[in-house]
């Protein structure tokens, strides 16, 4: 808990162990465990790869085995079958050969009959081996058939010898043409029968072969089966621990900054609401710091982004180190960081928690050999105070930081009066999307004149608001929130393109005047404006020197070598230019006169109190001399009063612009204003000047 600010220094010089950077053992340990994890990984892909094959393996082994048996089963079925076909024509062709010789002792019809069946049966026989074999047993059943018929022929001429009782001649066919093809059939037949008996035994014994080696390889199978469920847990189990810290470090990485290693965004808020639903029931407070890097874009365009991403890190670590370890500092992304105080006390101890880390970044950091000067500008909430959940502070600190960015005040705490954020705000954020679609915004021009002849040289283009239920609104009130969003762009070229065209139609009348319009700081960081006013004058037909454009001090000082090459471009094309609200900035002599600028305009602080503040007025002097020695047009705006008036005119302004004068008023009401105007008697001390 912190008591005092010096109870809360003192801790902070007494960094814990767990504020500190992380100690060159944990990173040994991490880079270990990171080795350990790469090595897990890579037994996981090989045992992966080693499993993938094993099972490929078995299955090719259990595809194969049954394929292999299967086949060997029907080979040796086939070879079977085909085997009895044979032994079937075998026992045929006996028969026939021993009925052909009793028919030849026993001739009748009941030896016909049975000689005759014998023969049938050789044919069926022969059938089946050309159903059921292959190619050769079907060239040998063809060749047996064509054999056996002209056999046949033989065995009928020869029975009718034997019935006609004709022996000789019975004898004689039998051993010229019977006994001959008989035997070349038998033989044919009983070679055949042989060697598919033969066949038939080798596939049995393949089979026999192919079941022992089955069910030698079964058991192994078997065995390599358990081998592997063993190893499938084994890597499964790897696995899963490589799943589960991938799993904590992708938990890490979601609540971690990657660049930096602190917590992000999401963690802080987690952290942020435990911490205020802790503080609600002791009725303490938390605090909240907002920490942006000043000028930390710079470093990137000069150096690069590595610069500036081990800048990042360095301050992350410096920050860090001189936090209590009850603190949380966060990296909310870009250059901003965060800072969550627990059990503060006070806004006075948060602001000197914010001065701290401010002091802690003030001796350079050395990247690359390059030594860089950092600041920061630290935004400081209090929960209860001004806030109760991590939305609101956030914004409000965001408020705050820049209210410090923009005040160079280093720490700020937030105040309400400060914060353009408000509801009413908002709401006519949203209103003003509409108006530039609406045709709500108008322009009001404002005459300026001659200190010396009176005549009406130009008119600056001010915009109006025409509120559908608030009535006319300020620019005060709504070019603030536009320049906070990306409004600004779409309202300038709005401004712009009005301006032009009213320019266009005073060109056409025969009566030109020289039209201002005043850029944002954020015009000034658009590379694309120039081309931007040469494509509006073009449209237009609008020369050049008829636009100037009214730049301010503040708007220079964004990014300094940026302006200064838009403004040259547009010096180039021959558009006018103008410093605006000059002396309430920072301009320097050197950046003056180095600017292509035709004219400045004294700020209209030091012209409305000249006759009361003679300072303002020694101020508003300086600068006239100051301007007609660098060649520039003077103006003066402001000027309310004849004394203003006459004070100018001694100092030798160039130009006045001012309610004396008149006031801003639409195009229409301008030109008749215009048209009775008395430049010939306006501005002579003896007169008076005319009413507004």
């Amino acid at each position: 808990m912190i008591e005092t600010p010096a109870r809360q220094l003192a801790d902070q010089r007494r960094p814990a162990p767990a504020a500190e950077p992380p100690a060159e053992d944990d990173l040994d340990t991490s880079a270990a465990q990171s080795g350990a994890d790469k090595r897990t990984a890579l037994r996981s892909r090989v045992a992966t790869v080693v499993l993938v094959l094993v099972l490929l393996s078995v299955s090719v082994f259990a595809v194969w085995s049954s394929q292999l048996t299967s086949s060997a089963a029907q080979s040796a079925d086939d070879a079977s079958t085909l085997s009895d076909y044979y032994d079937r024509a075998d026992r045929a062709v006996t028969a026939e050969e021993s009925l052909e010789r009793k028919y030849r002792l026993e001739p009748g019809p009941e030896v016909r009959a049975k000689y005759d069946a014998a023969s049938a049966d050789l044919v069926t026989a022969l059938d089946l081996v050309e159903e059921n074999g292959d190619q050769s047993d079907r060239e040998t059943e063809s060749r047996l058939d064509a054999a056996h018929e002209s056999y046949l022929g033989s065995i009928a001429r020869m029975f009718d010898a034997v019935d006609t009782g004709n022996t000789p001649l019975a004898l004689k066919i039998d051993g010229e043409e019977v006994d001959p093809k008989f035997d070349a059939i038998a033989e044919t037949v009983r070679s055949a029968a042989q060697g598919h008996r033969e066949n038939s035994v080798s596939q049995l014994a393949k089979l026999r072969a192919m079941e022992e080696l089955t069910g030698w390889l079964t058991p192994w199978v078997f065995v390599l089966g358990l081998l592997l469920a063993a190893a499938m847990a084994f890597v499964t189990r790897g696995h899963r621990r490589l799943l589960d810290r991938e799993r904590r470090q992708a938990l890490r990485d979601s609540l971690h900054d990657a660049l930096t290693g602190l917590p992000n965004r999401v963690l802080l808020f987690d952290r942020c609401g435990k911490e205020l639903a802790a503080a609600e029931r002791t009725g303490a407070a938390v605090g909240l710091l907002l920490i942006d890097l000043d000028r930390f874009k710079e470093i990137n365009d000069t150096f690069g982004h590595h610069y500036g991403d081990e800048l990042l890190k360095q301050v992350g670590t410096r920050l860090r180190s001189v936090l209590h370890k009850t603190h949380t500092i966060a990296r909310l992304g870009g250059d901003e960081f965060a800072v969550l105080l627990p059990d503060i006390t006070d806004v006075e101890s948060a602001k000197d928690v914010g001065a701290t880390l401010r002091d802690a970044l003030e001796a350079p950091f050395l990247i690359d050999g390059v030594a860089l000067d950092v600041e920061a500008s630290v935004g400081v909430v209090l929960s209860g105070q001004h806030g109760i959940n991590a939305t609101v502070l956030l914004q409000r600190a965001d408020v705050a930081m820049y209210v410090a960015k923009a005040g160079n005040l280093g720490v700020c705490a937030y105040d309400s009066d400060l914060d353009g954020h408000s509801p009413a705000k908002l709401a006519l954020l949203g209103d003003l999307r509409r108006a530039l679609t609406a045709d709500q915004l108008v322009l009001h021009y404002q005459p300026k004149v001659s200190l010396d002849s009176g005549e009406i040289l130009g008119a600056e283009a001010l915009v109006r608001w025409e509120h559908p239920d608030r009535g006319l609104i300020f620019p005060d009130d709504f070019i603030p929130l536009a320049e906070h969003t990306g409004l600004i762009g779409p309202l300038t070229t709005h401004v712009l393109e009005a301006a032009l065209a009213q320019t266009k139609a005073w060109l056409a009348s025969g009566v030109p005047l020289t039209m201002s319009v005043n850029l944002s700081a954020r015009s000034l960081l658009d590379d694309g404006l120039p081309r931007q006013i040469a494509d509006l004058l073009a449209r237009h037909g609008v020369p050049a020197e008829l636009l100037e454009l009214e730049i301010t001090e503040s708007a220079l000082m964004a990014d300094p070598a940026r302006a200064q090459r838009l403004l040259e471009a547009l010096a180039a094309m021959g558009v006018r230019l103008s410093i605006d609200d000059f002396g309430a900035g920072y301009t320097s002599l050197g950046q003056l006169k180095d600017l292509p600028v035709t004219e400045i305009k004294i700020d209209r602080s030091f012209i409305t109190s000249m006759a009361t503040e003679p300072s303002d007025a020694l101020i508003a002097r300086s600068i006239i001399d100051l301007g007609h020695s660098l060649g520039l047009t003077v103006l003066a705006e402001g000027v309310e009063t004849a004394e203003t008036l006459t004070h100018l005119r001694t100092f030798d302004c160039d130009v006045v612009q001012g309610y004396y004068i008149c006031c801003p008023m639409p195009a229409a009401t301008f030109d008749a204003w215009r048209a009775s105007y008395p430049t010939s008697t306006m501005f002579r001390p003896e007169e008076p000047a005319p009413a507004e």
